[in-house]
């Protein structure tokens, strides 16, 4: 146990997990926010959350290039850090709003579920021409047997597609390697 816990000690894999934490609570507090105002909590808008693993990829890339790579930082290090703080924030803002919504608010999600439906109906016409009728049921089934359970991955599948070039970009930026081993001091 103690050697699993001192793996999870390393800097690399400890500030994101932290970062990580502290991402997806304040993800939680943007949704409670929506709620709070009255606005469609698991609606489209919450995508906009997306901006604060941004902002705290940046800072948790720079952080560690700063006091942990002093100066320095591997493409592959950015990358890591990158995608586990992106991925530990989508579960833990995924279970959050997993619990809310069938401990606390379950209304929530019925209006989720019914503004889904509105949605699949108003583009019926162009579904069923574009795909068949028999693809439209099937949508109007799924949406309608929906469970809050599909929050927690769907979460973490938008997420990470989210992620992907954003997390790239930011490691580029912050790339920087000592490349002084490479040069021929003999000339």
């Amino acid at each position: 146990m103690k050697s699993i816990l001192s793996y999870f000690s390393h800097p690399l894999l400890k500030i994101p997990l932290l970062s990580g934490l502290a991402t997806g609570v304040l993800c939680f507090l943007y949704f409670l926010g929506l709620y709070a105002v009255g606005v469609p909590a698991l609606g489209n808008i919450r995508v906009l959350d997306y901006g604060i693993h941004i902002i705290t990829i940046l800072g948790t890339i720079w952080y560690y290039r700063k006091y942990v790579g002093h100066g320095q930082l591997h493409l592959w290090e950015g990358l890591t850090i990158g995608y586990v703080l992106n991925t530990v924030a989508a579960l833990v803002t995924g279970w959050l709003i997993y619990l809310f919504v069938t401990q606390i608010e379950p209304g929530v999600f019925a209006e989720y579920v019914t503004n889904s439906k509105k949605l699949l109906l108003e583009g019926k016409k162009q579904i069923t021409d574009q795909f068949g009728p028999e693809t439209f049921a099937e949508q109007w089934k799924k949406v309608s047997t929906m469970e809050p359970g599909v929050l927690l991955p769907d979460e973490l599948t938008k997420k990470t597609a989210l992620a992907v070039l954003p997390v790239l970009v930011i490691s580029l930026i912050f790339r920087k390697q000592d490349y002084s081993i490479m040069q021929d001091n003999s000339l």
